[in-house]
């Protein structure tokens, strides 16, 4: 049985995906003081850190767009597809895994706004894993 994937699920998804881009830099500087630690790197390090920040606000906005603008192609059972949804699903789960495994020892700040924010967060980053992983799942059972 398939169920059919709603095109406002993966636009919400694609929303929280951009939002997810432009919020990035305020986490970084309020809630990680980031800048602070980067500079205490060397500066070809610091340029690496600063790159792989970009990259990873780069592939949230990305990935936003692509679902906004093409909810019918992530889900129309093409190779294509698979190929997407796999990429987007694996992102966010390494994403998810990662932030399970390292980011528990880590103290965030304490003012309401912050834990509020990381509740908000989770729940996006989540959203994102349930959402791809549902739409990789239903195109690779469309081929089958």
């Amino acid at each position: 049985m398939n169920i059919q994937i709603p095109n406002w699920l993966i636009i919400l998804g694609g929303c929280g995906q951009i939002f997810t881009a432009l919020i990035y830099p305020y986490i970084r500087h309020k809630v990680f003081d980031w800048y602070t630690d980067v500079k205490q790197l060397k500066p070809l390090n610091q340029e690496i850190a600063k790159t792989y920040g970009r990259y990873i606000q780069g592939l949230n906005f990305s990935f936003g767009l692509i679902a906004i603008l093409l909810p019918n192609d992530l889900k129309n059972g093409t190779s294509l597809a698979i190929a997407i949804t796999g990429l987007i699903a694996t992102y966010w789960i390494g994403k998810v895994a990662t932030q399970i495994a390292y980011y528990p020892m880590y103290q965030i700040p304490q003012q309401l706004i912050f834990k509020i924010g990381s509740y908000f967060m989770n729940t996006l980053f989540t959203m994102f894993v349930v959402v791809y992983t549902w739409l990789l799942v239903y195109n690779i059972s469309a081929i089958l």
